[in-house]
């Protein structure tokens, strides 16, 4: 298989890493979610996850659990990088902020229980800057028809 389809494997499944939860956090769709404890059913996102941390930041992110702003930032940043990545668009800006992401799930989740230092989160942050330097957007994805769009052209970082 081309590396090149590789990386627009990666990306796609990196984006329905994050597209997912959205859903199932949205709609309460049985799998972390349950049916009836949906954001829709009034069920903040962000509550249950941030009030379990532990470790040197616990205290933080217990200050903001259940927090509306943070759920919306939450639950936006889950939308805008599962969809930028499945679609190949702005995949440079969705690498980062999905970087951004997991560097701080992987704060609210110490002490790490199988590893002292490395988990999911830290691979996924290396697969974000991975699919940030290559371009992954222009393979399997529109992100070749993207990048001729004026704004891109002026903006490099939507790439």
């Amino acid at each position: 298989m081309k590396k090149e389809n590789i990386f627009g494997i990666l990306r796609i499944v990196m984006g329905w890493i994050f597209l997912w939860p959205f859903l199932d956090k949205l709609f309460g769709l049985g799998y972390s979610t349950k049916s009836g404890k949906a954001w829709l059913d009034g069920v903040s996102p962000t509550a249950g996850f941030l009030k379990s941390a532990q470790g040197p930041f616990g205290n933080f992110f217990h200050s903001l659990a259940g927090n509306t702003a943070v759920d919306w930032l939450f639950m936006l940043g889950l939308l805008l990088v599962g969809s930028a990545l499945i679609l190949g668009i702005g995949v440079r800006i969705a690498a980062y902020s999905g970087s951004v992401m997991v560097i701080l799930m992987w704060l609210a989740s110490m002490p790490i229980k199988t590893n002292p230092i490395i988990d999911d989160h830290i691979v996924y942050l290396l697969v974000f800057l991975m699919l940030a330097s290559v371009g992954a957007g222009q393979y399997l994805g529109l992100g070749n028809w993207w990048k001729k769009q004026k704004i891109v052209k002026k903006n490099s970082i939507l790439e």
